[in-house]
């Protein structure tokens, strides 16, 4: 009993003197806590933009517009005169959702006709758009309840029964990128490019560390003394080994019928850039890091609460700032919105250009950094090798 209390004592010593397991232990569940918390904090969809698209201009319309501005689920980010680049701007402005409200809207009203207001909703994340859609709906069908009464009652109709008259005008709800209401459509793609950054990190978090455990690492110098020969080296394998695992997701879509229609040139290029991104991060560590535990360890923590940090199922918009902060350093969020942009919106190539700059901005600071520290690692070792 006394040798098996003292094993106990010794692996808790041997906890205590790890401090990335200490850190990951202790720290990782406050952490994640703190961060999903942060995440999901409002717990509810609030302040979605929308696009109010105003050819009546009339009191009418104002107030309509204005009962839109006052409902908590929306926010009007944009009135415009017409429906010219609606599109483009509803997707400038990451909104779900445009309200189109017809030129003799008002005057339609008030003649007894019928006229029609429309509302184009884009599917591509259910829980924005339904949320947007509900909001709308509401304000309209609030509009119309107060118009149809005022109007009976004018003529001498008890409220009542002028709340059970006819409505004074038409509200059609246009469903647009429908498909990507099929959560298989919408989760499977955004799960799979997580895993795929994953496992490319913690592939990547042994390409030096491994080196530098085994001592290895003088003699891979003498062979190749170049700071970016030596990376391009270590990253090539897994790069083409991911060229391999998208040719698999590839093949899940046509086994699943999920719709991957994209600009194949623009595609390619994203995805150049997100691996490359991903390669130099894992790379960056395993220099920093010349334990393969303690590089492991850093980068699972990196990946593992990404898709959540992403803002692929929930709005970045509602998290704050802090925390859309570090999930901009990672680089599946601006990959996601570029394939949600690509395949599910089907937008022009230029609205990926934003999230496309961010992640050649990652790709660029991970690979010089890594160059720089490589570098003086090298030089290091060869006034070793000297002396």
């Amino acid at each position: 009993m006394k040798k098996f209390i003292e094993l106990i004592q010794r692996e808790f010593k041997l906890f205590f003197n790890n401090k990335v397991l200490l850190m990951l232990f202790l720290g990782a569940p406050v952490l994640y806590g703190i961060l999903v918390g942060h995440v999901y904090q409002q717990g509810k969809v609030t302040e979605m933009p929308i696009i109010v698209v105003d050819e009546d201009n009339s009191p009418l319309s104002s107030s309509f517009i204005d009962m839109l501005s006052d409902n908590e689920s929306i926010d009007v980010a944009r009135v415009l005169p017409s429906l010219f680049d609606s599109k483009d701007i509803a997707m400038q402005y990451e909104a779900t959702t445009i309200v189109y409200i017809p030129k003799g809207f008002a005057s339609g009203v008030q003649q007894g006709r019928l006229p029609e207001m429309t509302v184009f909703v884009d599917g591509a994340n259910t829980l924005t758009s339904n949320t947007a859609m509900m909001a709308v709906n509401v304000c309209a069908s609030t509009l119309k309840a107060g118009i149809q009464i005022q109007a009976q009652m004018k003529r001498g109709v008890p409220a009542k029964i002028a709340a059970q008259q006819y409505e004074p005008f038409k509200t059609t709800f246009v469903k647009q990128n429908i498909r990507s209401g099929n959560y298989l459509y919408f989760m499977l793609p955004g799960v799979l490019i997580t895993v795929l950054q994953q496992v490319l990190l913690l592939g990547l978090a042994l390409s030096f560390s491994s080196e530098f455990e085994g001592n290895t690492f003088p003699d891979l110098v003498r062979k190749i003394g170049n700071p970016v020969g030596l990376i391009l080296v270590k990253i090539l394998p897994y790069i083409l080994m991911s060229v391999g695992i998208l040719i698999l997701y590839w093949g899940f879509g046509q086994y699943y019928r999920m719709p991957l229609q994209a600009d194949f040139g623009r595609f390619v290029l994203c995805t150049g850039i997100f691996l490359l991104a991903v390669c130099f991060i894992g790379v960056l560590v395993s220099i920093l890091l010349p334990s393969q535990l303690k590089s492991t360890e850093v980068l699972m923590v990196i990946a593992t609460p990404a898709f959540i940090l992403s803002g692929f199922t929930w709005p970045s918009s509602l998290m704050p700032e802090w925390v859309q902060a570090i999930a901009n350093v990672i680089p599946s969020t601006h990959y996601l919105r570029i394939f949600r942009l690509l395949f599910i919106q089907h937008a022009e190539n230029y609205h990926t250009n934003k999230a496309l700059v961010s992640l050649t901005i990652i790709m660029i600071i991970s690979f010089m950094l890594a160059v720089v520290i490589l570098w003086m690692k090298i030089k290091k070792i060869k006034r070793t090798i000297k002396s």
